[in-house]
């Protein structure tokens, strides 16, 4: 058994930093207290899984990390820049180049095949035709969907489409991939498949990772898991219990 809700030890490289993250939303009178003073380090290359139930802060927590919210107090940092105070301009520059997202809904234009849905963030930074086509060919054939290329969504199971979705979010090399409950709208058996394949690419483009979920049953998917309860971090020991790290390769999506 290995303890995997440790924070990394100092020799590892931090590619995201949050130091005494908290975010508050007003609700009516009340005050909502969505994180709570969170710390977090996470490493280079790192697949770290976020656990919690529904309400515990992982999207919120998500959102900071990615530059779409602003924190009430506390910071984060991404690859040595501090993102949590960027104006909208800034923060959109960081999530075109360095930061990636993937939803649990897949979030594909209904009209654009799998190539042309992959192709939009490489048109967005003014990639040039060839190197556009060599990635996208590039990325399919990583999430083996090379032979789906011209099919649009709705010919696409619903593990085909969040591979396109993934495939889509590595488009532009981001630094980190941020994903939202990726298996939410898939069976169990697609949904592990799916977790498998974000460590496979996670491996093969040299991508940290950060992977929100409620479901145990894909934790052991992950380099690290971390726990949060009504905001905060659980700590080691306190309602998480460990994991074993042993993991097998990744088969094909469906």
């Amino acid at each position: 058994m290995t303890e995997r809700y440790a924070r990394p030890g100092p020799g590892h490289d931090a590619m995201v930093v949050a130091s005494g993250l908290a975010r508050d939303y007003e609700s009516g009178d009340a005050v909502v207290h969505a994180l709570r003073g969170v710390d977090l380090h996470v490493a280079r290359g790192e697949l770290l899984a976020v656990r919690g139930r529904s309400g515990s802060g992982k999207t919120t927590l998500l959102n900071l990390l990615g530059g779409l919210d602003r924190p009430t107090a506390g910071s984060v940092t991404v690859d040595g820049a501090e993102v949590s105070n960027l104006d909208e301009n800034g923060a959109a520059e960081v999530r075109r180049r360095t930061i990636a997202f993937v939803f649990q809904t897949f979030g594909l234009i209904p009209i654009l095949t799998a190539a042309e849905n992959v192709e939009v963030p490489l048109r967005l930074v003014g990639a040039e035709p060839r190197e556009r086509d060599r990635r996208v060919a590039e990325l399919l054939d990583l999430v083996g969907l090379e032979a789906r290329a011209r099919h649009r969504p709705h010919e696409l199971s619903g593990g085909e489409q969040q591979r396109v979705a993934i495939a889509r979010a590595l488009a532009n090399r981001p630094k980190l991939l941020l994903a939202d409950e990726p298996t939410g709208q898939l069976d169990s058996e697609t949904g592990q498949r799916i977790m498998l394949l974000i460590r496979t690419v996670v491996r093969a483009e040299g991508v940290t990772a950060v992977v929100a979920t409620h479901d145990p049953v894909m934790l052991d998917v992950a380099d690290r898991v971390i726990e949060l309860l009504d905001g905060a971090l659980v700590a080691p020991g306190h309602g998480a219990a460990t994991l074993p790290a042993t993991r097998a390769e990744a088969p094909p999506a469906g």
